[in-house]
């Protein structure tokens, strides 16, 4: 086949006055193919084709018709894709106060009517999201007080500071590490499995069956995974702050030589109650904005399986984007408090 590209390549620059296929005995769609290529998809002059091998250049001729030409780009292409990422983040952000402002109307209503509170549901995914949430979180925690305290050790014992461990992992462990963790694992682990079921929902059109049934969406699913991960993150921030703090008091201990009833004594001395509930109230906030960044994007995910893989994954990311986002903001509001 290379040979008789080769021969034809030769006729592109001097094409015969006419081609006469009626001495072949043989042509499959292969070779009509190089013919067609090397007469520049276009029928030559003066063509002789049996009529066996007239099929074979009809359906290229047909397939040449359907190769559209590319429209000539737009000098306002850059100007048009800003513009639509402007309004689909207007979109999001429209959907996501509408989700809130309905959250709020749902707050009221069971407040008035405790009778409709879902307890089950909240009880349910209390389980799901917390206490099944405690394994990797303590896993990780211990990891995180073992790599920071021997990290920070290696610096101290350096500049004769071994007593400062204790601060450095209290502040950074219970103030910014204990939440932040926690709440990355949470929306990762527990985030993703609340877009995924709104999503597998909406595939399966449970959600518009709840619809013509009367059920509403928000009281009966958003409402639930919101309190219930408004409650747990708290509890879940205890956890892997406690865990962290036990790694990093076993590191200090084999590093240091500082024993772990000198590490409890000395931690309520260096930080402060404030930086406590500081973390705690970081726990219910980031608890509350995952699920409502995960409940936002299941909603929007179409009835297919490639928007249910794209809108869990993008659901992750916006989790821990607004999680960070939150924890710089508590940092700023609260950067006066919890210091001796």
């Amino acid at each position: 086949m290379k040979g008789l590209t080769t021969e034809l390549d030769q006729f592109k620059a001097q094409p015969p006055s006419q081609w006469d296929l009626s001495q072949v005995i043989a042509l499959d769609h292969i070779g009509a193919q190089l013919l067609w290529n090397c007469w520049g998809k276009q029928r030559p002059p003066n063509l002789i084709l049996l009529p066996r091998q007239e099929a074979f250049f009809n359906r290229l001729e047909q397939a040449n018709q359907l190769n559209i030409p590319k429209p000539p780009k737009s000098r306002l292409t850059r100007v048009m894709q800003l513009g639509t990422v402007m309004l689909d983040f207007l979109s999001h952000l429209f959907a996501a106060t509408a989700l809130l402002g309905q959250l709020v109307i749902d707050l009221g209503t069971v407040i008035r009517q405790p009778r409709k509170m879902p307890w089950k549901e909240i009880s349910a995914n209390i389980f799901n999201m917390g206490f099944r949430a405690l394994g990797i979180t303590a896993l990780v925690g211990i990891l995180i007080g073992v790599v920071l305290s021997y990290l920070s050790a290696q610096q101290l014992r350096t500049f004769g500071g071994d007593i400062y461990l204790v601060n450095i992992l209290g502040m950074s462990i219970i103030r910014e590490l204990g939440p932040m963790l926690a709440a990355i694992l949470v929306a990762g682990r527990s985030g993703s499995a609340i877009t995924a079921q709104l999503g597998v929902m909406r595939v399966t059109e449970e959600l518009d069956a709840m619809l013509v049934m009367g059920i509403p969406h928000g009281l009966r699913l958003i409402f639930p995974k919101v309190i219930a991960l408004a409650i747990a993150m708290p509890l879940i921030v205890i956890w892997t702050d406690a865990m962290a703090l036990i790694g990093g008091m076993i590191s200090a201990n084999f590093i240091l030589g500082m024993s772990p009833h000198f590490f409890l004594q000395k931690l309520p001395d260096v930080v402060a109650l404030s930086n406590y509930f500081i973390g705690l109230g970081k726990g219910v906030v980031f608890g509350a904005a995952i699920a409502l960044v995960a409940c936002h994007f299941g909603l929007r995910i179409k009835p297919n399986t490639e928007s249910l893989g794209q809108g869990t994954t993008t659901s992750v990311v916006s989790a821990i984007t607004v999680v960070i986002i939150l924890d710089a903001v508590f940092a700023i509001v609260f950067s006066k408090v919890g210091y001796f």
